[in-house]
C-alpha cells in the first residue's frame, strides 16, 4: 500500500514536466495549412551586459546517494585526527610541565609519567584484567537492560495517554531522586555482587534512554500518521513504520549519554563496596594516598568509555542509514 502512494506521488511529480514538453514540442510539419500555433517554450532570461551570465543550478552534495552530505575527504579526516592527538599532548605537556616544576603539588595532581607507568604495569602484569572485566559486564548489563527497558516503557505511555497521566507523578518524582544514594540500599538488598551495581546502572541509563523515547514517539508529525491511516495502516504498521524509526533515531541520540551514566553506576556500585572491579582500585589508592593509581584508574574508564561510545556511534550508522544528514555547503 505504501508503495503505491509512493509511486502516486512520483507520477504527480512528474506530470508538470510531462506537460510542458508537450506544449513546447515543435511542430511535426513546416506547412503553414496544418500548423497548430503553440505556445512559446519558456526561454531563459537574458543576462545584463557585463554580468557572468545565468547561475547554473546548484549540485546536491553527493555522498552515500543524492541529497545526503558529502563525505569528508580523507585528507581532512587525518589533519583533523593529526589535531586531536597534538591536542591531547599538548595537555599531557602542560601537566608535565606544572607537576615537575612544583608549580602544582604532585602529591595532590600526580605525574603523568608515572601514571602511564602504572597503566603499563597493570597491563603487562595482567593485574588489571579481572577488576576490569567486572566493570565492563556490570556496565554492558545496565546499558544493555536500562535501554531495552526504557525503550519499552516508553513507547508504551507514549502510546497510552491515560497510563501517562497517570503515572507522570511517579516517574517525575524517581527522575528526581539521586539515584546514588539508592547504592547502599540495592547493597543491602542485592549484596555485594554484579547485582547490586547492575541494577543501580539501570536506574541510571533507564531515564536517559525513556524521556529520548517518549519524546521522539510524541514528535510524530500528525500529517504523516494521517497519511498513514489514510492509506489503511493498522496499529502494528504504524508501530513498525512509523513509531518505532522516530523512537529510534530518538534513542541512538540519547544512547551516547546513556554509556557514561552506565560506567558511573558501575563504579560508584564498587566504590561502595565490592571486593573487584576498577572502582575497588581506585577506592584502595585513594585510602593509601596514592593519586597516580586514582588517575590510571580514571584513564582506563575513560579509554573504555571512549571504546564503547565508538561502538554504538558505528551502530547507528549501520541502523540508520536511511535518516539524511546534514546539509552542508559545497
Amino acid at each position: 500500500m505504501f508503495e503505491v502512494y509512493f509511486l502516486t506521488l512520483w507520477l504527480i511529480s512528474r506530470a508538470p514536466r510531462n506537460i510542458m514538453e508537450s506544449i513546447c514540442k515543435p511542430p511535426m510539419t513546416d506547412d503553414p495549412r496544418t500548423h497548430t500555433p503553440s505556445r512559446p517554450c519558456p526561454r531563459p532570461v537574458a543576462s545584463l551586459p557585463g554580468s557572468p551570465g545565468p547561475r547554473p543550478p546548484r549540485r546536491l552534495a553527493t555522498g552515500l546517494g543524492p541529497g545526503l552530505p558529502r563525505r569528508p575527504p580523507r585528507q581532512a579526516n587525518i589533519k583533523l585526527r593529526a589535531a586531536q592527538i597534538g591536542l591531547l599532548a599538548s595537555l599531557f605537556l602542560i601537566w608535565y610541565g606544572l607537576t615537575e616544576f612544583e608549580i602544582l603539588p604532585s602529591f595532590f595532581f600526580g605525574k603523568p609519567l608515572e601514571v602511564m607507568g602504572r597503566i603499563w604495569d597493570w597491563f603487562a602484569s595482567g593485574k588489571i584484567f579481572p577488576h576490569l572485566g567486572v566493570t565492563l559486564v556490570e556496565t554492558l548489563l545496565a546499558f544493555l537492560i536500562g535501554t531495552l527497558l526504557g525503550l519499552i516503557v516508553g513507547l508504551w505511555l507514549a502510546l497510552s495517554p491515560m497510563a501517562a497521566r497517570l503515572l507522570d507523578p511517579y516517574l517525575k518524582a524517581f527522575n528526581a531522586m539521586p539515584r546514588i544514594i539508592l547504592a547502599p540500599i540495592f547493597a543491602m538488598w542485592f549484596g555485594l555482587g554484579i547485582t547490586s551495581k547492575v541494577v543501580l546502572g539501570v536506574t541510571i541509563v533507564f531515564f536517559v534512554v525513556f524521556f529520548a523515547v517518549f519524546h521522539g514517539v510524541k514528535d510524530v508529525s500528525h500529517v504523516v500518521l494521517n497519511n498513514a491511516r489514510m492509506l489503511g495502516a493498522s496499529k502494528r504498521d504504524l508501530l513498525w513504520h512509523v513509531y518505532l524509526p522516530s523512537a529510534t533515531a530518538w534513542v541512538f541520540s540519547s544512547l551516547h549519554t546513556a554509556v557514561g551514566m552506565a560506567f558511573v553506576g558501575a563504579v560508584v556500585g564498587e566504590y561502595l563496596g565490592s571486593s573487584r572491579g576498577v572502582g575497588y582500585l581506585i577506592l584502595q589508592a585513594e585510602g593509601s594516598f596514592d593519586i597516580n593509581t586514582v588517575f590510571a584508574g580514571v584513564l582506563v574508564l575513560t579509554i573504555f568509555a571512549l571504546l564503547l561510545d565508538k561502538l554504538v556511534s558505528i551502530a547507528e550508522k549501520r541502523l540508520l542509514v536511511w535518516r539524511p544528514g546534514p546539509a552542508t555547503n559545497e
